[in-house]
């Protein structure tokens, strides 16, 4: 028994402190947009980074290592800071930086906790919309401590979906392109919000029924696809396999159609 409460402590510890990193990174969005600050561009022209993505990387990381010194983590902006714990901190402390830049409010902080390699917390903070998912392996998913669930649609032709396009591409597979012009010319709704988190959540919470990505990276999704589990959809890769944030290719959906958009990214239609 003694040993259960321990365990539900330590738990209890991680939830608390991933919430107030995740908050903390928000109040760092909060201070910079629609304000000055500097611009520079990583591997593309639109590959940007901000102040606000690092100095929201600066907040989440005090308040993680003040509780944890020796976790792992890995972050858009600082890449791995490698421990021997074996707890990994998968962070995207500013998630949709292009949007920020732009003043657009879809942009959001992205906190994932793995634990021996299964992630078992999630958070996704977009403080301009004051929209806070959560989600613990097993219990259920949240927005502002409110229970979400995956939409129930069924028919891939009238579903409301998500996409993104990737900085570069060098052609191969699922070209983004084709399987875009496919929904296009179909008539298909298909948004594009410039944050893998915010779209991953949004089809947690029933307002998007699948979501497909090429080329992201472990911070992009990693407390998403959580969420969407938690809140009864699917997520894979592309060839319908079970999902890794370590590798790049996603779909995420309600479960019902799920099949519907594997077939369609992979050419069959």
């Amino acid at each position: 028994m003694a040993g259960k409460k321990i365990e539900t402590y330590l738990c209890c510890m991680l939830k608390e402190t991933l919430l107030k990193a995740t908050q903390a990174g928000g109040q760092v969005l909060q201070h910079y947009f629609n304000g000055a600050f500097q611009i520079s561009s990583k591997s593309t022209i639109n590959d940007l980074v901000t102040e606000a993505d690092k100095g929201a990387e600066s907040a989440i990381f005090k308040v993680i290592q003040d509780t944890y010194p020796d976790h792992f983590i890995l972050s858009e902006e600082s890449g791995e800071l490698v421990t021997t714990s074996n707890t990994k901190w998968i962070i995207d402390p500013l998630d949709g930086t292009v949007n920020f830049a732009h003043g657009i409010p879809i942009c959001c902080v992205s906190i994932g906790v793995e634990v021996d390699g299964e992630m078992v917390l999630g958070a996704v903070y977009n403080p301009f919309l004051n929209e806070f998912y959560f989600a613990e392996k097993g219990k259920g998913a949240t927005r502002n401590d409110q229970p979400i669930h995956v939409s129930a649609k069924t028919d891939l032709g009238s579903a409301c979906m998500a996409t993104g396009f990737p900085y570069q591409w060098e052609g191969g597979e699922n070209d983004p392109v084709d399987i875009f012009a496919y929904f296009v010319k179909r008539g298909q709704a298909v948004r594009r919000l410039g944050s893998a988190a915010i779209d991953l959540c949004w089809v947690a919470d029933g307002r998007f029924d699948g979501y497909y990505e090429h080329t992201l990276n472990a911070w992009d999704a990693a407390a998403g696809f959580l969420i969407v589990e938690e809140a009864g959809g699917k997520v894979t890769d592309f060839k319908g396999n079970r999902y890794s944030p370590y590798q790049r290719t996603l779909i995420a959906t309600n479960g019902n159609i799920h099949q519907q958009l594997v077939d369609v990214v992979n050419g069959k239609y």
